[in-house]
């Protein structure tokens, strides 16, 4: 059965990590930006590392680095994946992930003249660029670093694109299923969209998103199914 992928970003809190690990996270993110209501510090986030179970992935999100703050984040702490957020340029992003040997994400904030065309000569840039690039997250452009809860108009999307993308940018509860029926990304991340408060998260609202990422896979899986028995019995 296809499954989305499922990832919690700002964990600040040990019971927000153990919640999101329940309900069957795939990876979980950690802000290293200092002027975000949900920023840790590498020793903190070492402590939270420490609670993740194999297969876990730890992602550290950060905005316009220096190699030394990544490396003061990788000397710590298991990470799996670097997140860019900022103004990165290709070849910052690739010289840091070469420099600590790990792989990372690119995040792309859509604004409403983006096209798709942009959106797949930036990931062929990068994928030609460095051996260490894994996809685009895809999150909603603001005049301001990181999340804001607002959802971009996922049409702009290619769907030849969207099978490798991890969708952000206003995901919660109510169109998490929305989402991926209509866009079939690789993976969604969310935040705020399962948050009490800022940087707080809530137990029941991870649950509930996750159980409507499975709603979606699972009217995914029948579609597939039933197209499958009409091509069969039409042959």
């Amino acid at each position: 059965m296809r499954r989305t992928r499922l990832k919690i970003c700002g964990i600040t809190r040990e019971q927000d990590l153990l919640a999101a690990v329940d309900a069957g996270a795939d990876a979980l993110g950690f802000v290293f930006y200092p002027n975000s209501p949900r920023y840790v510090t590498p020793e903190r986030a070492a402590e939270l590392c420490a609670l993740l179970p194999p297969f876990v992935t730890s992602v550290a999100l950060f905005v316009n680095p220096t190699l030394e703050d990544v490396k003061a984040v990788t000397a710590r702490m298991p990470l799996g994946l670097i997140q860019f957020h900022g103004d990165e340029s290709i070849e910052q992003c690739a010289r840091i992930a070469a420099e600590v040997q790990r792989p990372f994400m690119r995040a792309y904030r859509v604004k409403p003249d983006t096209t798709a065309s942009a959106l797949l000569e930036c990931e062929l840039a990068y994928r030609a660029a460095s051996a260490w690039f894994s996809g685009l997250l895809l999150d909603t452009w603001v005049d301001a670093y990181g999340g804001a809860g607002k959802v971009f108009d996922w049409s702009l999307i290619p769907k030849e694109l969207a099978p490798r993308v991890v969708l952000s940018g206003g995901l919660n509860v109510q169109n998490a299923t929305d989402a991926v029926l209509r866009v079939r990304p690789f993976a969604v991340d969310v935040s705020s969209g399962v948050e009490a408060a800022k940087g707080i998260k809530d137990a029941r609202t991870i649950t509930a998103f996750a159980a409507a990422l499975r709603a979606a896979d699972a009217t995914i899986q029948s579609e597939r199914f039933h197209h499958e028995s009409n091509s069969q019995g039409s042959s």
